[in-house]
């Protein structure tokens, strides 16, 4: 935080911290409508449809693909972080962005076979929740850095237990689902606390990368809950 800039009364906050949480909040808007467009194009155009096909014929296909997310997820989030120029961070930003886009679309194609209504009820259920957790972050005084670390180590434990179910086969089941939507949420918490409080303020992209990430894990998680009971019922 700049603590020599001048201090908003009420906020508390200087107002290079103010305007960098407006910076980081509309590419946050910029991502999640260029996510959405992406994805619709996607799926209009079938290609959601064939990579589902295509990761049904062998797990080990799944298992490149997310890891070629990973790769190129490593590759944008370094480029958003650290970049000096605030082009070469927006296009670690729409990077980013292009991977969710394509690693959600063979779920997306999977929830347009057995409920298409749960897209956007999943959509909606998640903006609600990232509102509550954003209203919550900016409202307190707790700094949640203190997330950091048992986030990274529970993400390592989640990741393994992903890879895990992949290579052997067995369903993790809607309960790791639900805690990966608590999860997500601990993330968010963190992000946006960051943002508040410690991320630079010359790095808007990349602040907004993250948030975006944590968002879309937790609409991953959600729809899936949701596609688990629609399958369920029937």
């Amino acid at each position: 935080m700049d603590h020599t800039a001048q201090q908003f009364p009420e906020s508390g906050l200087g107002v290079s911290r103010v305007e960098f949480i407006r910076s980081a909040y509309m590419h946050l808007a910029g991502a999640i409508v260029g996510f959405t467009l992406l994805s619709a194009i996607l799926y209009a155009t079938g290609f959601g449809q064939a990579a589902l096909k295509l990761m049904g014929a062998s797990k080990w296909i799944w298992l490149g693909f997310l890891g070629a997310f990973m790769v190129v997820g490593w590759f944008a989030t370094n480029l958003a972080d650290n970049a000096e120029s605030n082009q070469k961070q927006l296009v670690g930003l729409g990077v980013y962005v292009l991977a969710e886009a394509l690693i959600f679309s063979p779920l997306f194609a999977l929830a347009g076979l057995i409920a298409p209504g749960a897209i956007g009820a999943a959509a909606f259920i998640t903006l609600v929740l990232v509102g509550g957790l954003t209203y919550t972050a900016f409202t307190v005084k707790t700094d949640f850095s203190f997330l950091g670390s048992i986030l990274k180590v529970a993400g390592f434990v989640a990741l393994g237990a992903i890879v895990a179910s992949l290579i052997f086969g067995f369903s993790l089941g809607i309960w790791f689902s639900a805690i990966m939507v608590i999860f997500a949420g601990g993330c968010v918490l963190y992000d946006t606390g960051q943002i508040i409080h410690h991320y630079p303020t010359d790095r808007p992209a990349g602040a907004a990368l993250h948030l975006f990430a944590s968002i879309a894990l937790m609409l991953w998680y959600v729809l899936r809950i949701l596609l688990s009971l629609a399958s369920s019922d029937d």
